[in-house]
């Protein structure tokens, strides 16, 4: 299960009532920087958006690719270890609108993990360190370290140890 904070509505669905679980000015900024980001080429300069602009912690020697789509109204919900690669338009969600409820949950990457291309994170996951996600996949509950899964509903297709690390 995902660790979600849930919070219920009344009357129109959630995502008409957003504005009053984020400041429309807030939403406005980090979508301008958040596109930018996504269309810059120089890493450091995305990962300097992400901390300091955004509120994101991002480890040393991350990569996000080109088209990555972080979450527009809660970006500092997420968290990325070091030397992790995050695949050409992956999209990492931390929240969701529905229309009941609206869900918020923190989304942590671990370090040396490898996410594939137009890969969707969903909030409240944890992907352990070294893990690796096959692209297309859907994230929809926690990774174990050295995992390898991949799928729509995502399944561990085996584990990222090399043969070396297998060796006594």
């Amino acid at each position: 299960m995902r660790k979600v904070e849930r919070y219920p509505v009344e009357g129109p669905n959630a995502l008409w009532q957003v504005y009053r679980t984020v400041s429309p000015w807030k939403a406005v900024r980090n979508f301008i920087f958040i596109q930018i980001a996504r269309y810059c080429p120089i890493l450091p300069v995305k990962n300097w958006i992400y901390t300091k602009v955004l509120g994101m912690k991002v480890g040393k020697h991350t990569a996000f690719a080109l088209m990555v789509m972080v979450d527009v109204f809660f970006p500092e919900r997420i968290e990325v270890g070091e030397n992790t690669i995050i695949g050409y338009n992956t999209t990492i969600l931390t929240h969701e609108y529905l229309i009941k409820e609206y869900r918020l949950g923190n989304v942590k990457i671990g370090q040396n993990v490898m996410i594939g291309a137009n890969t969707t994170i969903l909030p409240g996951v944890t992907i352990g360190d070294h893990a690796v996600v096959a692209a297309g996949s859907v994230v929809h509950k926690d990774v174990a370290p050295y995992s390898f899964v991949g799928g729509n509903p995502f399944r561990e297709i085996g584990n990222s140890r090399s043969e070396e690390e297998h060796r006594p």
